[in-house]
């Protein structure tokens, strides 16, 4: 930032640090969130930014993903993420109703489904892991649920989409006798972290689950929710205490080898699941369950006035994926509070907080107007050193604000409710199977989930985080 005087011999130095002070808070008021226009404003320009760090709709680029994966080249993000933006323009329309995206969105969408028309595209198949398709499935939920324009009647429908996804998660080559069920991060057995089940892959398709039987009032869908969260209960990816989600374990332990970095997104996975079961059933275990989830996220990533990613900020270890969770949070946490009205004390107001500060600290790069990943402060830290280009910087900040017009959205539509996207009961049939599992040599992955693998030497033991292998 430019001195504001050249000399401190100009004023007494009280005045100059009063000055200093009054010119970085005025530059920090680029974006302003005091009004609903004004909230509307700031997110326009946030949206635009964003889409600064997407190039598939550019020629002879691929549609639908963010540079990467790493291992190539081109960018440092893997495949799923360019699904959880998918997502966040989907949101960004639904509450603002800046249809300026909506092209890109759609294109993107259709252009990943993969042969099957399973968001499972055999060009990613080294980094597909079930959160990776997962996060695409919720996408195309969230389609279906805020009536994003229904794509072109040859091509697939959002809810046909998330069907799909699920049904393939669903069928019984995903799920084993290992620690008593739940799904494999990874969905090929050649790819590293085949032997890890973590709490985002099937926090995932308990969230879908929840959703899917909300939207088409099958009781099926709650079923099978239901045996998920027992399952993710019953090996204590939930601490039965303080409510703390961890985030896996490996089948070589029977799952009781935890890894407890606590991830931002594992717990709101898991909240706004409840909440959506809560609102299907009405039976009060749920809403007690996500309120049990609700206090202990608020402690563990809200108690320090914004958002803190617990697990990797204060050590400025986050990895690319990881400086995404911020964004999905403030989505999923907008939707308790809106279909989940008891919590909707608790949630606004530290919603309203974080983004605060979200956008103080948004004064970087050459616009004066980029945002960084640590909001505690206020104050703007270059993307640089977090070796990023800052798409989920950006994506974190754009979620943090277009969030707060929760109040003047419609609630998550349904099939009775005004829905408007055709669904398939059987989608996800055709879907490839990857053969019987066998010991795992090489691989390449990485995703959306954090695979910890344990290593144990000298009475001693440590985890060695493995979220960016590909």
């Amino acid at each position: 930032m430019r001195p504001l005087l050249t000399s401190s011999r100009a004023r007494p130095a009280s005045a100059l640090c009063a000055l200093l002070l009054v010119a970085q808070q005025a530059q920090a008021q680029f974006y302003n969130i005091d009004t609903s226009d004004a909230i509307k404003q700031s997110a326009r320009t946030l949206a635009y930014d964003l889409m600064t760090f997407y190039e598939g709709n550019k020629t002879g680029m691929v549609p639908g993903i963010l540079p990467g994966p790493p291992d190539s080249g081109a960018g440092p993000y893997y495949w799923w993420e360019g699904g959880a933006m998918m997502g966040t323009y989907v949101d960004y329309w639904h509450l603002t109703g800046d249809s300026s995206y909506n092209k890109v969105v759609m294109e993107g969408m259709l252009h990943q489904v993969g042969d099957n028309q399973d968001y499972q595209p055999d060009n990613h198949t080294a980094s597909l892991g079930n959160d990776d398709q997962g996060f695409w499935g919720m996408t195309a939920m969230l389609a279906a649920e805020n009536k994003f324009p229904n794509p072109p009647e040859d091509k697939p429908q959002w809810l046909a989409l998330a069907q799909a996804v699920w049904n393939t998660q669903a069928d019984p080559d995903r799920h084993d006798e290992h620690c008593n069920g739940g799904m494999r991060w990874q969905i090929p057995f050649s790819n590293q972290g085949y032997e890890y089940k973590n709490t985002i892959a099937n926090g995932i398709f308990f969230n879908m689950g929840a959703r899917l039987a909300r939207y088409t009032d099958n009781a099926t869908y709650a079923e099978y929710a239901e045996r998920t969260w027992d399952w993710i209960w019953g090996v204590n990816y939930i601490n039965h205490d303080d409510w703390v989600v961890y985030d896996g374990g490996t089948i070589d332990y029977n799952c009781t080898d935890l890894h407890k970095a606590t991830f931002s997104y594992n717990f709101g996975v898991l909240l706004q699941g409840c909440a959506f079961m809560y609102n299907f059933t009405e039976d009060k275990k749920w809403e007690e369950r996500a309120h049990n989830l609700l206090d202990s996220g608020l402690k563990n990533f809200f108690s320090r006035g914004a958002h803190w990613e617990t697990a990797c900020e204060g050590g400025n270890t986050c990895t690319t994926d990881m400086l995404s969770f911020k964004g999905y949070v403030a989505r999923w946490m907008s939707v308790v509070a809106q279909i989940m009205p008891s919590s909707r004390d608790k949630i606004l107001p530290v919603l309203r907080k974080s983004a605060e500060k979200a956008i103080a600290q948004c004064t970087g790069g050459p616009t004066g107007r980029q945002c960084g990943f640590y909001w505690v402060s206020g104050q703007y830290r270059d993307v640089a050193l977090d070796h990023t280009t800052g798409a989920g910087e950006a994506m974190n900040v754009l979620a943090a604000v277009s969030s707060l017009l929760i109040d003047e959205a419609d609630p998550p539509a349904t099939n009775t409710t005004g829905g408007i996207s055709q669904g398939n009961p059987n989608a996800g049939s055709r879907h490839r199977h990857y053969g019987e599992p066998k010991p795992i040599t090489t691989g390449d992955k990485a995703g959306a989930g954090i695979l910890t693998v344990l290593v144990v030497g000298s009475g001693l033991s440590m985890f060695v985080w493995m979220s960016l292998f590909d």
